[in-house]
């Protein structure tokens, strides 16, 4: 099974120079928990997570009307291609320990957003016990690897 049959297509992305009130507000709006960062060619250039908003903003006092996100997102962001094997974003998500990954094309533009919620609705074509490790991975809390 290939990547673009189990990810969200419908994604929010914004700008470096966004802020990041406006940031929390299309999270809000949104129901959702990250939002790519993209260049104005819509190439991922970093990710911002509901909890970066919270330890990298609020609880370091910026203020959320005129801090950019740029200075709170991820650069180095882990990304799968739209076709890419299931298994190996399960892979990359496992060894990484992320809940959501960035699908981009060839040219590294953002089109789509494959979660753990993807994993869990697709769990039946995908392999349930595959799933279930690839969770297992995500949520190990030995410390063996880097946190999201």
């Amino acid at each position: 099974m290939k990547v673009k049959e189990c990810m969200c297509n419908d994604v929010c992305c914004v700008k470096p120079e966004t802020k990041i009130q406006e940031v929390a507000k299309l999270m809000s709006e949104n129901h959702i928990g990250c939002i790519p960062v993209c260049d104005n060619q819509n190439c991922i250039c970093g990710i911002v997570t509901d909890r970066d908003v919270l330890l990298r903003c609020v609880a370091c006092d910026k203020d959320t009307n005129q801090t950019p996100v740029s200075d709170i997102m991820t650069c180095n962001v882990c990304t799968c291609k739209e076709d890419d094997e299931m298994s190996n974003a399960e892979t990359k998500m496992g060894q990484n320990q992320i809940r959501r990954l960035p699908v981009c094309d060839s040219q590294n533009r953002v089109v789509g957003i494959l979660t753990l919620g993807d994993l869990a609705q697709n769990g039946g074509a995908l392999g349930k016990n595959q799933v279930c490790t690839t969770f297992e991975n995500i949520c190990d809390c030995q410390g063996n690897k880097n946190a999201e």
